[in-house]
């Protein structure tokens, strides 16, 4: 095995031909964790000095061999939780354990007002949960809803979902029951915008250059903390992240008013550096494709040319993992295409073209999860970060 690199005791090719529910090899015996601590970053006392809001809290797990330089911040979209990177749930190890297995240093964020993190409703508003119905149309049985009026379902994609690891993906399947009892209340999407950035930043300054990964809503907020800390972001790795650019993914795939300006900062809703600057975001001057490229896409909007550069972004290189199944499977590759218009490096991975077929939008608790993270893997190797 000299010179070979392995994942899980298999070297990567074999982890990655994996293509079924069955186990990924044990860990060597040198893996493990040495360390499991917790702390929270960021965070501000209130007017009249009776509580604080704002703060996120860490876990961090430290390898038995650190092996890298660099950290990984993993970061759960809406609704979610550090739960998703934790186990799968059915049981098998989740992506953190497996990367900290593979000597990296891992740091979950729980984002403000999610989770142990805390809510505090007079500060953050009112809370809402994705109800039992929702996550299994959307997330773990798509391909049991077909398209019906007013519902963002039956996107094209959706058909081809069979990869959940439970039986139906619905109530009552107890490894959904499993799933759905993770689901916490999350505050807006603009409020966590500013709350995610500004904790994501304060943990970088605490722990020093680190990947981030992110995760559907927390895409953007990962290319939020990128524009705050280019220096000590080491590269991004979006897992199916919030997109497309400009405007919300139209029905199939998303229920967004197509006329909607979603990210008026081409990504964000939060302000991006570009070159040449922009004295507001309405100038950044914007066109849609004529057609989309192939059957079951959005046509991408981009930048006019000639087309600003995304300064800061552009110092890190990005990887946009994607699954076949998935709502995303519709638009993520129009964020790849706006990222690499905007001088960004970007690397669209499809996990179908690595023969992982059948994933849906929760890839890291599906049944390829151990493939998709050699992916991931497979990819931070080769850009030599630390």
């Amino acid at each position: 095995m000299a010179g070979i690199r392995t994942w899980r005791g298999l070297p990567v090719a074999a982890a990655l031909a994996l293509g079924t529910a069955g186990p990924v090899q044990a860990a060597s015996p040198s893996a493990g964790i040495s360390d499991v601590g917790t702390f929270f970053v960021g965070g501000h006392y209130a007017a009249d000095g009776k509580t604080m809001t704002g703060q996120a809290h860490i876990l961090y797990l430290a390898p038995a061999k650190r092996l890298h330089k660099t950290a990984l911040v993993f970061i759960p979209g809406a609704g979610q939780t550090i739960t998703n990177f934790l186990s799968t749930p059915d049981g098998r190890p989740g992506w953190a354990k497996l990367f900290v297995e593979q000597g990296w240093a891992v740091y979950l964020m729980d984002q403000p007002g999610r989770g142990a993190s805390g809510y505090d409703q007079g500060a953050y508003g009112p809370a809402n949960r994705q109800p039992p119905d929702f996550v299994a149309k959307r997330f773990t049985a798509p391909q049991d809803f077909p398209p019906q009026d007013g519902q963002p379902q039956g996107w094209p994609q959706a058909k081809l979902h069979n990869q959940w690891p439970g039986t139906t993906g619905k109530p009552g399947d107890p490894i959904f029951d499993q799933f759905y009892a993770s689901q916490v209340s999350s505050i807006s999407a603009s409020l966590s915008a500013k709350l995610v950035a500004e904790a994501g930043a304060a943990l970088l300054d605490k722990i020093g250059p680190a990947v981030v990964v992110t995760h559907s809503q927390s895409g953007a907020f990962g290319w939020a903390i990128g524009e705050a800390r280019p220096d000590l972001v080491k590269a991004i790795v979006a897992v199916e992240p919030s997109g497309p650019a400009f405007f919300g993914a139209p029905p199939p795939w998303g229920d967004s008013d197509p006329d909607k300006l979603s990210r008026p900062w081409g990504l964000t809703t939060t302000p991006l550096t570009y070159d040449p600057p922009l004295a507001n975001p309405t100038d950044l001057a914007k066109v849609q494709d004529a057609a989309p490229e192939g059957p079951g896409l959005v046509r991408c909007w981009r930048q006019a040319e000639p087309a600003r550069k995304l300064t800061n972004l552009s110092r890190f290189p990005v990887m946009i993992l994607m699954s076949e199944t998935s709502y995303h499977a519709g638009y993520d590759h129009c964020t790849a295409r706006y990222l690499s218009q905007a001088g960004v490096k970007t690397d669209l991975v499809r996990m179908a073209d690595h023969g992982l077929h059948g994933d849906g939008h929760m890839l890291m608790l599906e049944k390829h999860s151990a493939q998709a993270a050699a992916l991931i893997e497979t990819w931070l190797e080769g850009r030599k970060l630390d």
